[in-house]
């Protein structure tokens, strides 16, 4: 059991890398992103490469499962997985025929509302402070912003790698360390693998996007995950993991409603976007959000450990100062520029 994570790490990667070189040639035929005015891509890039990440993943955790006694927190994960799926297929079809914000947001709504309801049903972060509806309301809520964030932040080569490489590969290790159930860890190491798998068609200059098929799913994963986390008790942890990602799509989701711009149009207004522009290079960038959520690992890592009130608002205001500081740096010019 205690090499099952690495296993199942291993093994998603390995058919995560050859379904990207079988695929590849397929969606460079169906699934072509053309460059536009807001793209960071200037040649048609084939997109969909989210089918090999999921299909890898969900192929390595369910051999697993069949392999392994009866985990904890096994239950779950077919709602997790049935929900991901359809999530998978919504961006699929939106990847080629775009779909309307409202009719994209509602099937987002139910995936969400599923997860929570069958996969996590007895969750409960706030149980002094607020009756189960209100936080089932907010659980929703936060929910649907995660799984668009992941697909608002996927708008350079290896931004979404930088980010949930580090978070995924932190939350298997909390899995083995019994810090989450066992079955969400196992599920963390093998999108894990399935991304580390991705990473080399995605590496700038990318040959392969995830595409939404990809962003929305994985989105939904990781919220499902830091869930659980949360649910142990570690909610300061929960909270600084994904902040780079969540605090740049926030900021920029408030500054857009403040120039009241439509927020469902495609736009290059995010920081990470703002950084190429200001001459950072796309590699520059990635590097520097990777080097972050590392920290950000550390600093989750260290809030678990020492569950002492002090030593939580301690990380969260490091976490904050340190995602702060490099989003002053990427708003800035380079001086390589």
């Amino acid at each position: 059991m205690a090499l099952a994570p690495l296993l199942i790490l291993l093994s998603a990667a390995a058919i995560s890398a050859l379904l990207c070189v079988l695929l590849r040639p397929l969606l460079e035929r169906y699934a072509l992103a053309r460059p536009n005015a807001r793209s960071s891509h200037r040649v048609p890039t084939p997109q969909g490469g989210g089918i090999a990440v999921l299909a890898s993943a969900f192929l390595a955790i369910g051999l697993a499962l069949q392999a392994l006694p009866p985990l904890p927190g096994a239950a779950g994960l077919g709602f997790v997985i049935a929900a991901s799926v359809v999530l998978a297929v919504v961006g699929a079809w939106d990847d080629i025929r775009p779909l309307s914000a409202g009719l994209r947001l509602g099937l987002q709504a139910l995936c969400v509302a599923v997860v929570i309801a069958y996969a996590a049903p007895d969750a409960r972060l706030f149980p002094e402070l607020m009756p189960l509806a209100v936080e089932r309301c907010l659980a929703l809520l936060a929910g649907i912003w995660f799984v668009n964030l992941t697909n608002f932040m996927d708008g350079i080569d290896w931004i979404t790698i930088a980010g949930f490489v580090p978070l995924t590969g932190a939350l298997a290790l909390a899995g083995s360390a019994g810090v989450i159930d066992p079955a969400s860890g196992l599920l963390a190491a093998a999108l894990c693998g399935g991304l580390i798998g991705f990473a080399p068609f995605n590496k700038p200059v990318a040959r392969l996007f995830l595409g939404d098929v990809g962003s929305l799913p994985i989105g939904l994963l990781g919220a499902y995950l830091l869930y659980r986390l949360a649910d142990t008790g570690a909610l300061t942890a929960a909270l600084i993991l994904p902040l780079y990602h969540v605090a740049d799509a926030t900021i920029t989701l408030l500054r857009r409603l403040a120039r009241r711009e439509k927020v469902w149009e495609a736009h290059r207004s995010h920081v990470y976007q703002q950084a190429t522009t200001n001459g950072h290079s796309v590699l520059s960038v990635v590097t520097t959000v990777a080097l972050l959520n590392l920290a950000l690992v550390g600093l989750a890592a260290l809030s678990i450990t020492i569950p002492d009130a002090a030593v939580q608002w301690t990380c969260i205001a490091a976490a904050i100062l340190l995602t702060a500081l490099v989003m002053r740096r990427f708003s800035l010019r380079s001086s390589a520029s």
